[in-house]
């Protein structure tokens, strides 16, 4: 039976590239796949996954009225495929979260989401919290603190490296404004942003 799969993790913790990866470990033995990113992230141009490492492959770019069932149905007819891999996965709703457990259920297809846990604030992404409740198995991939501890949460940080503690959930950007942490650091740091202005 095909399973749904959430590897989650902090940024820089080379999800992308695990992505790329297992796309290529089935290519190599000749199955085909289909690979999604989120079309809210354009930074490396549309419709491609790249990792930090050099890597990247061509996508299907999904945003919020993306019909993912109907979209891999259709690819799967004209060929067979062994495996969905989905990129940025905390960017799907949760009516795309249920599509690919459809897939997984009842196309036999196994699905591979790959995304972010939380946001800079701590708080789950509506993707994420989906998958986080009906994947089949959570995989937890590691980054590490500047501490050297665990980094499980991502600190959004402004042109000078100082932490930001407001604003829209999502903003896309890379090593330029968000750093990987564990929780204490994470917390020191959110604890001293939003004291500065009162100090000041």
């Amino acid at each position: 039976m095909a399973k749904l799969y959430f590897y989650y993790a902090s940024m820089n913790a080379g999800k992308s590239t695990t992505l790329l990866q297992a796309d290529f470990n089935y290519r190599e033995r000749g199955m085909e796949t289909m690979l999604w990113t989120a079309a809210l992230d354009d930074r490396y141009g549309a419709g491609q996954i790249t990792s930090r490492i050099g890597l990247l492959a061509e996508a299907h770019k999904f945003d919020p009225e993306s019909d993912l069932w109907e979209a891999v149905s259709a690819e799967n007819r004209q060929r067979p495929l062994a495996c969905v891999l989905v990129d940025e996965a905390q960017f799907l709703t949760r009516d795309q979260v249920l599509d690919l457990a459809r897939l997984a259920d009842e196309a036999d297809i196994p699905v591979l989401c790959y995304g972010l846990r939380t946001d800079f604030a701590a708080n789950l992404f509506p993707g994420s919290a989906a998958l986080l409740g009906l994947a089949d198995a959570l995989v937890e991939l590691k980054a590490v603190c500047e501490c050297g501890r665990k980094a499980t949460m991502n600190l959004r940080v402004d042109g000078d490296g100082h932490a930001v503690v407001e604003g829209a959930q999502t903003e896309i950007g890379g090593n330029d404004r968000y750093v990987a942490m564990c929780r204490r650091h994470f917390m020191e740091k959110r604890r001293a942003a939003a004291k500065a202005p009162a100090d000041a």
